[in-house]
């Protein structure tokens, strides 16, 4: 766990594992999860928490919970009781993903182009405050003409 304080989260840097898993387990762990890696990556390393465990490892109803609280949003808690651990992992590593892809959506402004793109501009052309000059002062478009 050496991330720069600020940079992307990772799962590597993230994850803690709890019951059920000794700290050997977590490499290969961190191997299954790596494709969150993409999707945490929007996230501050500091903000950012992953816990798995399991209750009953091995036994017929095991059960697979993988936590993750991120800042400034709702924890999030993914669970499977797949009888094969890998599976069970994997089940909740792609529960997350769609999780994460829906709740960073639904912060994204959709239908308002100009809070979405904040490099675009506005100009539509001709402002109507453009129109009014000494000239002109009943603001038409057409030209105002000296009388010279």
């Amino acid at each position: 766990m050496s991330a720069p304080a600020g940079g992307p989260a990772t799962v590597e840097d993230c994850l803690r594992v709890g019951a059920g898993f000794s700290q050997g387990d977590r490499n290969w762990i961190v191997e299954q999860f790596g494709t969150l890696d993409a999707r945490l990556a929007t996230f501050p390393v500091d903000g950012t928490e992953l816990e798995v465990s399991v209750k009953d490892r091995a036994a017929k109803g095991q059960k697979v919970t993988l936590e993750c609280w991120i800042a400034g949003r709702p924890k999030i808690v993914t669970t499977s009781s797949e009888d094969d651990l890998r599976a069970a992992l994997n089940d909740c590593r792609d529960d997350l993903r769609r999780r994460l892809n829906d709740a960073k959506t639904r912060q994204e402004p959709r239908h308002n182009r100009r809070l979405r793109d904040p490099g675009r501009s506005d100009a539509t052309g001709v402002d109507e405050g453009d129109l009014l000059t000494d000239d002109n002062p009943a603001g038409s478009a057409e030209v105002a003409t000296r009388g010279d």
